[in-house]
């Protein structure tokens, strides 16, 4: 089933700042949290569909590529963005922000008692790759195999719950008001939110229980990717201190600059140089497109600055079934040196009526063409 649109889920404007879309995120949190709604799996879903609505359009990163590219813009085989990936620990966890306690113990003014039990950990970082794409590969997908360093738990390590939280990760303090008894949580200072302690560390182990791994993954990247666009495979970045939850896997597609095709968006764009004969006789020649090699037709009497068109030669669109065109430009090559019987040719044509421009209203200037295609 189609995703539904992330303003569409909170109930916002595209337009809507970073204030209006975190309120609209709490009000249906709280609507659909599994605490108010016990074993109804219709709100549940709600309740991710929101988290995940709300994952992507607090991120200005993550927002801008949505809002360029749809669904396809964070995403990649193997992984991807929102609460697809995310389970209730994941959403959870971003409470602290969301209703201002830091602690991921939020709910716990909305719904009494203690909240759920203890923060999942600290999110390990994000990794960011390069990786380049010739056109070509653009044109029909590829699978790229990448090679990096990523940082895992070692071996051999030994954790303790933490004894100041025991392993809630987040310290419940009540405080006497005039209103009466306030409860407050936060982040545990002696784990720092993770629950645990580490015992013996190994050698070459870091603070928080981590070593430096090799990671090799193979990326589906699909067609109709463009410079710029981020893929991001979930769960493949560092992973957080004490064994929290990995960070994400940020894949920066680097588009590769062809020779001879130049992109326009879905199009692509072929500069064509035929000799004044060919262009006065007509001719056949191949031309290049990301697909290989095509046959097109010059008809007798084409005029430089006249653009060809071949229908679903460009690239694909990622967000749809539809491909862009190649337009062909030509180019009337004119020689810069002539020998002596060439001359001799050109100044007796020179002569001839039929030689003499005579442009028609048919005769479109090279920009109105342009403007035509493009637009």
């Amino acid at each position: 089933m189609a995703k539904r649109d992330y303003y569409e889920i909170l109930g916002v404007s595209k337009s809507a700042n970073e204030t209006e879309i975190k309120k609209a995120y709490r009000q249906m949190a709280i609507k659909y949290h599994p605490d108010k709604n016990p074993d109804n799996k219709e709100a549940e879903e709600k309740f991710k569909e929101a988290a995940e609505a709300y994952e992507i359009l607090s991120d200005g990163d993550k927002r801008a590529r949505y809002d360029r590219f749809g669904h396809q813009g964070n995403s990649a085989s193997g992984g991807g963005y929102g609460g697809g990936g995310m389970n209730m620990e994941d959403i959870f966890s971003q409470f602290g922000d969301v209703f201002g306690d830091g602690g991921g113990g939020g709910f716990e003014s909305f719904f009494g008692g203690q909240s759920r039990g203890g923060r999942r950990g600290v999110r390990g970082s994000n990794i960011r790759l390069k990786v380049k794409m010739t056109l070509q590969e653009i044109s029909s997908g590829a699978e790229k195999k990448l090679k990096y360093n990523r940082m895992v738990m070692a071996d051999g390590i030994n954790f303790n719950t933490c004894g100041t939280c025991n392993g809630n990760g987040s310290v419940r303090r009540v405080t006497n008001t005039f209103l009466g008894q306030m409860a407050t949580t936060s982040v545990c200072p002696t784990c720092n939110g993770t629950g645990k302690t580490m015992g013996k560390r190994p050698s070459g182990v870091n603070a928080d229980g981590l070593v430096s791994h090799e990671e090799i993954v193979l990326v589906n990247i699909p067609a109709g990717v463009a410079d710029g666009m981020n893929l991001s495979m979930q769960g493949k970045g560092n992973v957080g201190p004490m064994g929290g939850p990995s960070g994400d896997l940020i894949i920066l597609i680097e588009e590769i600059e062809d020779a001879v095709l130049k992109r326009e968006g879905n199009n692509m764009v072929y500069d064509l140089y035929l000799n004044f004969a060919d262009a006065a006789l007509g001719t056949n020649v191949e031309v290049p497109t990301v697909d290989g090699k095509v046959k097109v037709k010059v008809d007798a009497g084409t005029q430089a600055g006249k653009i060809l068109r071949l229908r679903g030669k460009g690239l694909p669109d990622i967000n749809s079934n539809y491909r862009g065109d190649q337009l062909i430009h030509i180019n009337v090559w004119t020689p810069q040196k002539l020998n002596a019987e060439e001359k001799a040719i050109l100044e007796k044509l020179q002569q001839s009526e039929n030689f003499k421009p005579n442009p028609g209203k048919a005769d479109k200037s090279f920009f109105d063409r342009m403007r035509e295609y493009f637009n």
